[in-house]
């Protein structure tokens, strides 16, 4: 285990003053939309063409891709999918025209010193609710709604392969939050759409949800997770190794299951106390009625002893799920932390104020694994440490 300095640089950056605007400087690019998508049924909930934000490569790194898969939750009955629709997070009409790239998709090297920076680098936006992974159409004669976030990941692939993704040497897959999980599902598949010589690995950042009991004793992120799979119809395109081996073949929506299966390389990143299982799976609003969970969520120090154990009774289960990565080429950076998402993140990726392992920050321990030139396999201590 490594121990955990996040935050210990920060009254340096601080001190500094002038470098402030060194580690906030963000590169920003015109979405590009994938025309002709609606011909295959490749749209957002709303019907809205799907897009992406590029940040082309230069130098070197020209012939090197690192495709990010934005996240967002999900939508898994008709109500919260089709009011979905109408914001950001189900349609391209509400995205930004113009899109920030920063932290592992930066093309400053001070900034993404993990030989990332001068890569093509793609921010694929998410607009369908089901981690790219729905094929199927709703209407009622008045309302439709496109589930069609797997063909939204086709066509972005195909579009993104007629501008040089075709000839590509390195490529990464990652993703944050659903993103993140959305990887699990077309990292292997991936790889069957691009050169034999290329090499392709995988990158999830706070997509590993964990299939665990929440603090009543009931498993609320379970029946949200059927609901999408069902709903969207995600199951045909989950792997079938997973599917065929649980009586419960939705189960393999959680990445927990699918990892075994996964043969690319894969890293995870992943805080042991995401704020968002914290506050949706582990504690959802529904079980703390009383709001005895609030100052805890809030601040990890402002938790009861008996919290505490709770907590480490999920990170437990965390790094137990990593068992496939141990014995692999796989890599992970558990650090002991509640953000959700930090690859996307400047100051979470590489700063004065990045989360510490063994001394090292996450864009450096992703480029070492990528590159395979030290091992990768970081766990922070336990937040009661």
């Amino acid at each position: 285990m490594g121990r955990d300095f996040t935050g210990i640089w920060l009254p340096l950056l601080v001190l500094a003053g002038g470098l402030a605007g060194v580690w906030s400087r963000t590169q920003f690019v015109k979405m590009t939309l994938v025309e002709g998508a609606a011909k295959t049924g490749a749209v957002c909930l709303d019907g809205s063409l799907p897009g992406y934000y590029l940040g082309r490569g230069s130098g070197p790194g020209a012939n090197n891709w690192i495709l990010d898969l934005e996240g967002g939750g999900w939508c898994h009955d008709l109500n919260s999918c089709s009011e979905r629709a109408k914001t950001h997070r189900g349609s391209t009409s509400y995205k930004k025209k113009r899109g920030g790239l920063s932290g592992i998709l930066s093309n400053k090297f001070k900034l993404n010193p993990a030989d990332f920076y001068n890569w093509n680098r793609v921010k694929v936006l998410y607009c369908d609710g089901a981690s790219f992974g729905g094929d199927v159409m709703y209407t009622n004669g008045t309302t439709t709604i496109h589930f069609r976030g797997k063909r939204i990941w086709d066509a972005v692939v195909h579009d993104l392969l007629s501008k040089g993704l075709n000839v590509a040497k390195k490529v990464l897959l990652s993703g944050t939050s659903a993103g993140g999980l959305a990887t699990f599902m077309h990292c292997d598949n991936f790889k069957q759409l691009l050169p034999n010589t290329t090499t392709l690995k995988c990158l999830s950042d706070a997509g590993f949800f964990l299939d665990v009991e929440d603090v009543s004793g009931m498993n609320t992120i379970r029946q949200i997770f059927k609901g999408v799979v069902a709903l969207q119809g995600v199951e045909k395109y989950l792997d079938q190794r997973c599917t065929t081996s649980l009586e419960n073949p939705s189960l393999c929506f959680f990445p927990q299951y699918a990892l075994q299966y996964i043969q690319t390389p894969y890293f995870i990143l992943n805080a042991a106390y995401d704020g968002y299982q914290l506050n949706n799976i582990l504690v959802p609003p529904s079980m703390d009625i009383t709001g005895a969970w609030l100052p805890c969520k809030k601040d990890l120090a402002a938790c009861t002893q008996q919290q505490i154990v709770k907590l480490e009774g999920f990170r437990r289960k965390m790094l137990a799920a990593l068992g496939p990565l141990r014995s692999s080429s796989g890599g992970f950076f558990i650090n002991s932390g509640t953000r959700h998402g930090q690859s996307g993140r400047q100051t979470a990726w590489f700063s004065p104020s990045s989360p510490r392992l063994h001394n090292r920050t996450i864009a450096e321990v992703v480029g070492d694994w990528y590159f395979e030139r030290k091992p990768a396999k970081e766990v922070g201590f336990p937040y009661s440490c």
